[in-house]
């Protein structure tokens, strides 16, 4: 019998690279999975952090001021019960809304509820710029925190504070409308509401 050798060095059959190649898209098919579900998830975390850190500033202005910040019903199609008080909050727990026209820094006696909400010094990206009345506080997705309080609602023109019957808990509700940034606080079964990461 006579045998063949081969001239030169061995090399890889195609389906030998057709293999290989299928595994590395397959493996970077999963990292990139992955890498979307751990992005995900940090986003989640990260706004559950910021609701606990906003609803303990918000019980320390309570004890301060004796009562929860105050948002009045200003429902809209486009900004259903408490989905427009991220700047409210704002105002109450971190800028004075009285000196508004005075700059940054002009009242001495205001007290910061939450320094993470300074949109100048802070790196957390908390807020929107320019600093003033209309900031906004936002979630790890760029949508406003939303907030609506069980008492001291204006619901008439005399400025009449009456309860708010559309709370979930008994002193406020705080929450993030998710990912896909839509709510309907109205009603907490709706599908909309699925991604909603909220304190109550």
């Amino acid at each position: 019998m006579k045998i063949t050798q081969r001239i030169g060095k061995a090399a890889f059959t195609l389906i030998e690279l057709m293999a290989v190649i299928t595994i590395i898209v397959i493996l970077a098919g999963l990292v990139i999975g992955g890498m979307g579900f751990v992005t995900e998830r940090q986003a989640k975390e990260k706004a559950r952090v910021q609701i606990a850190l906003l609803s303990k500033a918000i019980e320390e202005y309570k004890l301060d001021m004796g009562t929860y910040p105050p948002t009045a019903d200003k429902s809209t199609a486009s900004a259903p019960n408490g989905t427009g008080t991220s700047s409210i909050l704002f105002n109450y727990l971190y800028w004075d809304s009285d000196n508004d026209a005075a700059g940054v820094g002009s009242d001495d006696d205001q007290k910061i509820y939450l320094s993470d909400l300074d949109p100048v010094t802070s790196k957390q990206g908390w807020t929107t710029k320019p600093v003033g009345s209309s900031t906004v506080i936002v979630d790890p997705w760029g949508n406003q925190y939303c907030y609506r309080t069980a008492t001291g609602v204006s619901n008439d023109t005399a400025g009449t504070a009456a309860p708010n019957t559309s709370t979930q808990n008994p002193d406020f509700d705080l929450w993030s409308m998710g990912k896909d940034g839509k709510t309907k606080p109205a009603t907490p079964s709706d599908p909309t509401n699925r991604d909603d990461i909220k304190n109550f």
